[in-house]
């Protein structure tokens, strides 16, 4: 695998920051990969802004930013604004598609879509709407292995909420292969 720079958008409250971590933490840990995270949010804790920026390779990593993205991840209006509108030609965006709006998007985009947050909702808590996603991220874009992503998931979650984090990856994994069967 070569590099890999990912970019994730949305808003506090949504998990934004500890799905990139999840995402580094499985690539550099359980994959035995590089990574790098940065975080930036927005002027209020709950309801800003936020985005979290992951690079993954092999090889050491020289620049912990994100400036050429293979894979946007937008939970949000604002973030879709913010990080898709000049995204690369070569970059896979993928949407919560009941919190983002496509506008003006050319027939050649490569846009992913999953309802992460009804998911979630179906499973009980809204709040594991991150974990729905990182399943999504890594059934549709492989920037990580499956087993990673549930050992970090196992290590991250606060105890005794595991197996919901993990039904939620699961939930979000599940609909990343079925998109991609119809692809």
């Amino acid at each position: 695998m070569s590099k890999r720079e990912i970019k994730l958008g949305g808003f506090g409250g949504q998990g934004i920051i500890l799905a990139g971590y999840i995402l580094g933490k499985a690539a550099s840990i359980y994959d035995g990969k590089n990574s790098t995270l940065t975080q930036s949010y927005g002027p209020e804790s709950r309801g800003g802004a936020c985005a979290a920026s992951v690079v993954i390779d092999d090889a050491p990593i020289d620049y912990p930013q994100v400036i050429d993205p293979d894979v946007i991840v937008v939970l949000s209006q604002e973030a879709y604004g913010t990080y898709a509108k000049n995204r690369p030609k070569k970059a896979v965006l993928l949407i919560d598609e009941d919190l983002v709006e496509l506008k003006n998007e050319p027939q050649e985009a490569k846009i992913l879509a999953i309802p992460a947050t009804r998911y979630a909702e179906e499973l009980g808590r809204k709040i594991v709407a991150n974990m729905v996603m990182i399943g999504f991220i890594v059934s549709t874009t492989g920037v990580i292995s499956a087993d990673a992503a549930k050992q970090a998931i196992t290590t991250t979650v606060p105890k005794g909420t595991e197996k919901l984090n993990l039904n939620a990856f699961e939930r979000g994994y599940q609909h990343g292969q079925q998109v991609m069967q119809r692809l």
